[in-house]
């Protein structure tokens, strides 16, 4: 199994670390995992900026970069959806069907193709999950509270398995953070407003911790956090998953 490693742009940029984590991840499951070097972004902000025909060239080339792949991961719910449902507006040659269905995002990845949710993980503090709708609604990683059926979180059930872990419950575990891409710069009060709900959801349950599988929720939430000078910290789902027992 060759798996083609995808980081997105603001993780490569603002937080390397989170690219470590889910390289070193993927291989400590036994995986030769490359890392495509002439990648680029996936093309989600030009197109929820309306300027979707614009990215077609960022998308042709995404596809180049990882079309010999036979899984695709990447650690951003957000930019693997944008792959499996927005690269229809371009031809579908095999090599673009390919792509759209082998894009994984981690913890997805990780539970469904290689059947795991355990990786002797120590992370001994009080964490609070938040689920991004990328992730939620349109990955499938969790049931949304809209919907009436059998509960179920993938982010959650990986979270669980990790040793000295209390994960808190929160009132409204599937509430937006408020980022929504260029939302948070369109419409900056109302992004902001939303952001600090969910902070104070954390925040009221004593959780030390947020964590997701969106750093652009995250990123979000922590520029609020660090305005504010509060006590809690982020933490991407592999770093937590990647962390062990000093």
């Amino acid at each position: 199994m060759l798996v083609g490693l995808f980081i997105p742009c603001y993780v490569n940029q603002f937080y390397p670390q989170v690219g470590i984590a889910t390289l070193q991840l993927l291989e400590k499951q036994g995986l030769k995992v490359e890392y495509p070097v002439n990648q680029t972004c996936c093309g989600q902000p030009m197109a929820n900026s309306g300027f979707e025909k614009d990215a077609i060239k960022t998308y042709k080339l995404f596809v180049k970069n990882f079309n010999r792949y036979d899984y695709i991961v990447a650690p951003s719910g957000s930019c693997v959806y944008h792959v499996k449902k927005h690269f229809d507006i371009i031809e579908q040659t095999e090599e673009v069907k390919k792509v759209r269905s082998s894009i994984f995002e981690i913890s997805e990845f990780l539970l469904k193709v290689l059947d795991k949710d355990e990786f002797n993980s120590y992370f001994p503090y009080k964490v609070g999950l938040h689920q991004s709708c990328h992730g939620l609604r349109g990955l499938n990683l969790g049931k949304p509270s809209e919907i009436i059926d059998e509960s179920f979180s993938i982010t959650k059930k990986l979270l669980s398995n990790v040793k000295g872990i209390e994960l808190v419950q929160l009132d409204r575990e599937d509430e937006c953070c408020g980022f929504g891409g260029t939302f948070a710069v369109t419409e900056e009060a109302v992004s902001v407003k939303m952001g600090i709900d969910r902070i104070n959801d954390h925040l009221n349950h004593k959780a030390e911790v947020i964590t997701a599988t969106d750093m652009s929720c995250l990123m979000h939430l922590d520029g609020i956090i660090r305005r504010r000078n509060l006590q809690i910290k982020i933490k991407h789902i592999t770093e937590i998953l990647n962390s062990m027992e000093k």
